[in-house]
């Protein structure tokens, strides 16, 4: 038997492929528990990771990506360290961008998103989607298998952001190609979740984007990114132009992952669970629901990290200011307490909607529409077009031994291929 109390959360490689035996044991232990190898207090319970997300006058989201990883920049001292965080900050991983900001910086850089994700651009982008989740399809349909991942989860959320943040189509192929998002052909250049060839994924967005809107604020026009080079801070100061560019391309890079790892997630649903297939194509209005259950159930974030500001109490444990916090949103959305029957998919559940796949308070995920939409249309497509969504025995295994890998990284959940067969609608 596995000895769950000696695993490495950030290390083992076991637990990057299934945590949820580990979450379990570490929620039994308590909801807020100190991890032996590193001294990081893991936030298991439901409620506790929500009060911890709404509190950020005593959590500070500086560490949220790296965590522990690399240590602090500073010894902390006393019992409010909100001070040597701010002198320190650029020290902190990617620390211009929105997802590591506090307040107030944070609420500044929000409002710039804020200006891009309109509903009217939402509903114009929606539009969109609906013509490239087809033209998708059309490449794989006639062939009867594809790997989801790269003939279709990536290409769509990468084309689905271009649009959005209004790349023109003369340069679409270009980001495609560069982001390792084209059409597989055996000549990638590079990936946002791997290591690209001859570039920093985020430094070539910047760059780009740095480019186009450097021209627009220029020479306006009628576009997205004219309006982007144009916002203003609620105050009515104008941002420099990077200010601007930081959070459209962390938006852009975390859109691509998170929407690909959730479009994976409910497709392998569909195939492991083939009486959904029929279900949802007969109650497609059951679609936001069978979605929401997917992110529940494999939350693309799996962990988001906080630093103790101020010395605080969460769940009944003292946490002294300088504790690194982990909150475990795959833990938290699997909670017994607050979710019943947590590890069976069961969209219809009263509460589906109450998972915390995307974060809550401030930090809740700018882009959380976008992905729910991409879900929805992508299934409600895949089920019109293709029948009998199956998995590629030859590559995952016959039904009593299904063999799956999981990128092996303690940040994100995914799935690292999905092979399907399936038999295209007539």
């Amino acid at each position: 038997m596995t000895d769950l109390a000696s695993m490495d959360f950030f290390s083992d490689f076991a637990l990057s492929q299934d945590p949820y035996a580990y979450w379990d044991h570490l929620r039994a232990l308590g909801p807020v528990y100190q991890e032996p190898h590193h001294g990081v207090w893991a936030v298991t319970g439901y409620q506790e990771v929500l009060a911890a997300f709404k509190d950020h006058g005593s959590f500070s989201a500086v560490n949220a990506i790296g965590g522990p990883f690399p240590p602090l920049p500073f010894t902390p001292e006393g019992d409010d360290i909100s001070e040597q965080i701010e002198a320190h900050r650029h020290l902190f991983p990617i620390h211009e961008h929105m997802v590591v900001m506090d307040p107030p910086a944070h609420e500044r850089a929000r409002s710039l998103l804020n200006k891009l994700l309109t509903p009217r651009r939402l509903k114009e982008n929606e539009d969109y989607m609906w013509q490239l989740v087809d033209s998708q399809i059309d490449r794989i349909a006639g062939n009867g298998r594809c790997e989801f991942l790269t003939e279709y989860a990536k290409p769509f959320a990468t084309s689905a952001i271009i649009d959005l943040l209004g790349v023109p189509q003369e340069d679409r192929a270009e980001f495609l190609a560069a982001l390792g998002a084209e059409q597989p052909d055996g000549s990638r250049v590079g990936a946002l979740d791997g290591a690209p060839v001859g570039s920093d994924p985020l430094q070539y967005l910047d760059d780009k984007f740095l480019g186009y809107l450097t021209e627009r604020r220029r020479e306006p026009r009628e576009d997205v990114l004219s309006g982007m080079a144009t916002a203003v801070y609620p105050d009515g100061s104008t941002p420099e132009l990077i200010e601007v560019v930081k959070p459209a391309t962390f938006l852009f890079a975390a859109g691509q992952e998170t929407v690909t790892k959730l479009l994976s997630a409910a497709a392998k649903t569909l195939a492991e669970q083939p009486e959904f297939q029929d279900v949802l194509r007969e109650n497609p209005d059951r679609i936001p629901n069978f979605i929401e259950e997917s992110l529940r159930m494999n939350s693309p974030t799996k962990v988001d990290f906080r630093l103790v500001r101020k010395s605080t109490t969460l769940g009944g444990v003292h946490l002294k200011a300088g504790s690194i916090v982990m909150l475990c949103l795959g833990a938290a959305n699997r909670d017994p307490s607050k979710f019943e029957d947590p590890h069976t998919f069961r969209p219809e559940r009263k509460n589906v909607r109450e998972h915390i796949a995307f974060g809550r308070g401030i930090h809740t995920c700018a882009g959380a529409p976008l992905a729910r939409v991409e879900g929805q249309i992508t299934v409600r497509r895949l089920l019109a077009r293709l029948r009998d969504i199956r998995f590629d025995e030859s590559a995952h295994g016959s039904a009593d031994e299904r063999r799956f890998a999981y990128d092996p990284t303690f940040l994100l959940r995914g799935l690292s291929a999905l092979h399907l067969e399936f038999d295209p609608v007539p």
